[in-house]
């Protein structure tokens, strides 16, 4: 599948309970290994970015996560490998600029 045949999709993981930015730092390493495998089995899938969300103590709550796949399976073939949690899936849509932009 060409990159241009790929779909953009945001991912919502929700961590409970919060974990330290270490521990996120971890969980990105196993994600980074776990492309790797999938992309070994065949699947057409790439990480673009991911935003952390957190708490009033800094503690990690949550990432929205934006890949590019061939589809929503990939993803959680992803998840999986990298035993990290999918909360939900959406097809990403245009941006809105803020006034400022």
């Amino acid at each position: 599948m060409s990159e241009q045949e790929l779909t953009d999709y945001l991912i919502l993981r929700e961590i409970d309970p919060p974990v330290t930015h270490a521990e996120r730092e971890r969980a990105s390493e196993r994600s980074i290994a776990a492309l790797e495998t999938v992309r070994d089995d065949g699947a057409d899938i790439d990480w673009v970015q991911s935003e952390i969300m957190t708490n009033e103590d800094d503690m990690v709550t949550g990432t929205f996560c934006h890949f590019r796949a061939e589809s929503e399976e990939a993803l959680y073939d992803h998840a999986d490998c990298a035993g990290i949690p999918v909360s939900r899936v959406f097809h990403r849509g245009p941006f809105v600029d803020g006034p400022d932009q």
